[in-house]
């Protein structure tokens, strides 16, 4: 689904909630989209999507030697932010490597390819701050 929203310029709280936004907007838990990939990492949209906000809260928990995957350029003006909790992170930007660790965090324009993967020997949890552009047409 990330890479469905992707490709229709928005995020997945944007396919996934309609709600109508007020001035304060709850998502509880049991609320919150759920991405299990086969690979065995789950990632879960922990911002509620607000009509209009291209922003996502994310939090991914990754175990030991798996690669959650590239993902295809955002629209120009895109911007993504991830900071690691625990366990080590590889980001890769357009073939530049950023190694992460507990506490560990990077800025990247989001309008490239990028990829994450945990080549430790332990799980991995990290955020992801995601704003991102609507892309033109």
């Amino acid at each position: 689904m990330p890479r469905l929203a992707m490709a229709l310029g928005t995020t997945v709280g944007g396919l996934l909630d309609e709600r109508p936004a007020g001035r304060v907007v709850a998502l509880r838990r049991g609320e919150q989209a759920v991405i299990r990939d086969e690979a065995g990492w789950e990632r879960r949209i922990l911002s509620p999507g607000v009509p209009g906000v291209e922003f996502e809260f994310i939090r991914t928990v990754v175990p030991a030697g798996v690669r959650v995957g590239a993902f295809a350029a955002h629209a120009p003006g895109s911007r993504e932010y991830v900071a690691v909790e625990t366990g080590g992170l590889v980001v890769e930007v357009d073939g530049e490597r950023v190694l992460l660790g507990p506490g560990d965090s990077v800025y990247y324009e989001g309008d490239c390819v990028h990829s994450f993967v945990n080549e430790g020997d332990v799980e991995c949890v990290y955020y992801t701050a995601m704003h991102v552009e609507r892309s033109p047409g």
